[in-house]
């Protein structure tokens, strides 16, 4: 055989060995790719979940969501907007606050229109750098593609994620279906933490006493009570307040209930809470002290309590001219007392106070440890 047609035989073997063998790597390294990718997503995840128990307010949890997305997908701008049945809210974002009340009309913009009606993503991007996107006003430099996701929970619209790129065409060969699952995944955020969100806004101020009422405790005050290992919870009710309000009136019943908690306000600490729980019952968190730390300032409390006074206007005689003895309105106050550990259930504690208050004997007026 013609030795130059064995050696272009043998060639031709070789070339066809590596082509196989570079394919092999192609596909493992494709293969391990993907698993990287996987993984990857899953990290972002469990950032996302861990995010999600943080003790932390909600607005503060999005914000350190969008950081992660920012940070994880290397995203120039990313904006997560919210309408909360009023208005549009930006809830997270890292666009210059002078570009924001664009950021928060996108709904409003025809080319976004369709996605929203949709529920479909919507990307946009320009050819060159002296064109802008329809959407922007004064911006000509910060964005020149975007992409647009319409938020739903339940099949109801919430808002839009909008992630942003100063490069025209940057999201061209982004793969959207990883973007769809970060879309979901910040839906998800979103109804798991909405449940904490009612609980930080739901709470008023009582029109008597200008105190909290008990909602604030469970949301922005656990806040501050789990800062700390552990915390003492009081409770305590004024025993006989419809006693006076039945002899006396109800505005003396409810002087009573201003200047009690006129007393506690200035006697305790900052950083204890203190709300009106309901009706005649208090209750007062004490942040980082365990139940000996406070049994001796309970008592004190107690006992200046039980000392006010508040005298009772009667009307003279009119035959006689002379005035009746004087009567004074005292409250009887019954406190009781538990310890709280960060993590445990802070409603469980209150419960069981309050129960304890409510079924004792209506005459008791102690300092009682559960």
């Amino acid at each position: 055989m013609d030795p130059f047609l064995i050696i272009i035989l043998v060639l031709v073997c070789i070339i066809v060995g590596l082509i196989i063998y570079n394919l092999n790597i192609y596909k493992k390294i494709k293969f391990f790719s993907n698993i990287n990718d996987r993984l990857s997503n899953l990290n972002v995840l469990q950032e996302f979940l861990d995010t999600i128990g943080k003790d932390s307010s909600v607005d503060n949890k999005l914000e350190i969501i969008n950081n992660i997305l920012i940070e994880k997908f290397s995203i120039k701008y990313s904006t997560i907007v919210i309408f909360n049945g009023a208005e549009y809210d930006i809830k997270a974002t890292n666009v210059d606050e002078r570009h924001w009340d664009t950021m928060k009309n996108l709904h409003t913009e025809e080319i976004f229109k369709d996605s929203i009606e949709t529920a479909t993503p919507k990307y946009v991007t320009v050819n060159g750098p002296e064109e802008k996107l329809n959407y922007q006003k004064s911006e000509m430099g910060r964005a020149k593609s975007a992409m647009f996701f319409p938020l739903y929970i339940d099949n109801i619209y919430i808002g839009y994620w909008i992630i942003e790129s100063s490069n025209p065409h940057a999201f061209d060969d982004m793969d959207t279906s990883v973007l769809g699952v970060v879309k979901e995944n910040i839906v998800a955020v979103l109804k798991t933490v909405s449940y904490q969100n009612t609980i930080e806004n739901i709470y008023r101020i009582d029109k008597n006493t200008g105190l909290n009422s008990a909602e604030y405790l469970y949301g922005k005050g656990k806040r501050i009570i789990d800062k700390y290992p552990e915390s003492s919870i009081c409770m305590f009710k004024i025993m006989n307040i419809e006693e006076i309000n039945e002899k006396y009136g109800r505005d003396i019943g409810t002087e009573i209930l201003i200047t009690v908690s006129n007393i506690i306000k200035r006697s305790i600490a900052s950083q204890y809470i203190f709300v009106r729980y309901m009706g005649p019952k208090f209750a007062i968190a004490f942040s980082g002290v365990d139940i000996v730390g406070v049994q001796q300032f309970i008592k004190t409390i107690k006992e200046e309590l039980e000392d006010i006074k508040i005298l009772i206007k009667q009307k003279e005689e009119v035959k006689t001219k002379k005035k009746q003895k004087e009567v004074f309105a005292s409250p009887i106050t019954n406190f009781v007392i538990a310890n709280y550990y960060k993590g445990t259930g802070l409603e469980s504690i209150t419960k069981k106070l309050e129960e304890y208050l409510d079924d004792c004997d209506e005459k008791e007026s102690n300092i009682n440890c559960i």
